[in-house]
């Protein structure tokens, strides 16, 4: 892995735990046991950095949803729960809900590239979900758009309750929100 690379999964790590705003140059520097300079030479700016990590997001996407382009709705569902599980069992947070809470103080260039990211996911879950809807895998009240926001925000946000609540509680959460898409009333 090139040091640009351990640079970005560094960065994305600690914004993923402490936060944008939390963490400095100086922290990726220890971790990675290389030079502030030479993390500026790759990103001179903290925004270049930040861009980078969630285009890095953005491409990981990108090679999931390619691997995931011929598999069922119920399977893209189950994809989709396994990404926060992950991310739960990594003891991290959503890329999306870390640096959705700093959204007053980033600088406009990382919030296009969040919102062009947040976008590409929540047409992904609005097309598994209308696809599964017209299958009849999936049943639901609404238009797959607001089922897609309310099944996103929901496990961003029961991420980071169940910190506080318990793995118990996520695994329950994501029960629930499987057993609702495929139970037919």
């Amino acid at each position: 892995m090139s040091t640009k690379e351990q640079i970005i999964r560094v960065a994305d790590s600690l914004i993923r735990d402490k936060g944008y705003n939390a963490f400095s140059f100086f922290d990726i520097s220890n971790a990675v046991g290389i030079k502030k300079a030479s993390i500026h030479y790759h990103f001179p700016q903290k925004i270049d950095l930040g861009i980078a990590v969630i285009d890095y997001h953005i491409e990981n996407f990108h090679k999931m949803k390619k691997d995931f382009e011929d598999k069922s709705p119920l399977q893209k569902l189950d994809k989709f729960l396994s990404i926060y599980r992950n991310i739960k069992n990594d003891n991290k947070i959503c890329i999306v809900g870390s640096l959705s809470t700093d959204y007053n103080t980033l600088d406009i260039g990382i919030i296009e590239h969040l919102k062009i990211f947040s976008e590409q996911v929540l047409n992904w879950v609005i097309a598994w979900l209308k696809y599964g809807q017209e299958q009849g895998t999936f049943h639901f009240k609404g238009e797959p758009r607001t089922k897609a926001v309310l099944l996103i925000s929901t496990m961003i946000a029961s991420v980071q309750i169940t910190r506080l609540t318990g793995d118990e509680d996520f695994t329950l959460i994501q029960k629930i929100i499987k057993e609702d898409l495929i139970k037919n009333d």
